[in-house]
């Protein structure tokens, strides 16, 4: 046990039996060896902090066995943030590729690491998703001869052009300085969370709801008054399209739409679900909040001079 004289139990680090399962930072004395100035040897350790007590504070680092500390040797300390899944670290660019598996009339074209994206069979509306280059990484070209190589892609399939880039992102600044003009209509962040946090937030699917599957994607409707559609790629699924007539809203009909499309994604092994929701969409933003699906990144698009 230790004594309420040591110094390095009275205050001097942040820790105790409250970080027990928490993420921490631990610097300890190394007894017996001598750092590199002449003194005593310490060390760092990052890990979760898995027992506290009777003279002892067990961490267990992320790779390896878990270590045994005396409370007396520790130096200082302090829990940390704990770190982020591994697919939120996972690049805008590489969760924005997952765009593809939406629709399967999208051809796509490289461009450097750039995706020239055209749907050669739209069904009303042009999606700029699915029509727009995906400016993200690197073009392998000067941003100049980039853009009008985007330029003459589009106007060779007579399309609009349209980038979409990440917010506060290289290549923000580089169309921007080139003259192209920020659409603001198309603000949307890019939110993501694990399948299973998700369903946990969700209720049953209910007997209403009608599923449609046509290979990687499937589309969910109830009579004629809600429906929403959703791609798998890998082991993520996105969510789109998630629409209810305005006279039955407020019903949880969106919600049983998207129970059903993750349930159908749970059957296909996904453990990944995502979805863009515009900015200003502040019901959306609270609905998926709600539902743990957390902000990813932003994202806008731009179209050229004179369009």
């Amino acid at each position: 046990m230790t004594t309420a004289h040591d110094p390095r139990d009275s205050g001097h680090h942040l820790l105790g039996p409250h970080v027990v399962g928490k993420r921490i930072v631990v610097r300890r004395l190394l007894r017996g060896e001598t750092g590199p100035s002449g003194g005593p040897a310490m060390t760092d350790l990052l890990g979760i902090c898995v027992a506290w007590g009777e003279g002892r504070c067990v961490v267990q680092p992320e790779d390896g066995e878990p270590v045994e500390i005396a409370i007396r040797d520790i130096v200082s300390g302090k829990p940390v943030p704990p770190r982020p899944s591994v697919r939120m670290r996972v690049s805008a660019r590489d969760a924005e590729l997952h765009t593809a598996a939406l629709w399967g009339s999208v051809e796509s074209t490289p461009l450097g690491e750039w995706v020239l994206r055209t749907d050669t069979a739209p069904v009303g509306r042009l999606r700029r998703r699915a029509n727009s280059c995906l400016a993200m990484g690197d073009p392998r070209l000067p941003y100049d001869e980039a853009a009008a190589a985007v330029r003459a892609f589009y106007d060779e399939r007579g399309r609009p052009s349209y980038v979409q880039v990440e917010v506060g992102s290289e290549a923000e600044a580089a169309f921007r300085d080139l003259g192209w003009t920020h659409d603001p209509t198309g603000d949307s962040e890019l939110r993501l969370a694990s399948l299973s946090q998700v369903r946990r937030r969700l209720p049953g699917t209910g007997d209403r709801a009608h599923l449609t599957v046509d290979g990687p994607r499937a589309l969910v409707t109830i009579d004629d008054v809600a429906r929403g559609e959703a791609g798998v790629d890998d082991d993520w699924i996105g969510v789109h399209g998630i629409e209810v007539a305005p006279a039955h809203r407020r019903q949880g009909l969106g919600t049983t739409v998207l129970a059903e499309l993750l349930e159908w994604g749970a059957e296909q092994g996904v453990t990944t679900v995502w979805l863009h929701v515009e900015s200003d969409n502040t019901p959306a933003l609270q609905w998926y909040d709600a539902l743990a699906l957390a902000p990813h990144h932003e994202c806008r698009y731009f179209t050229p001079p004179g369009s």
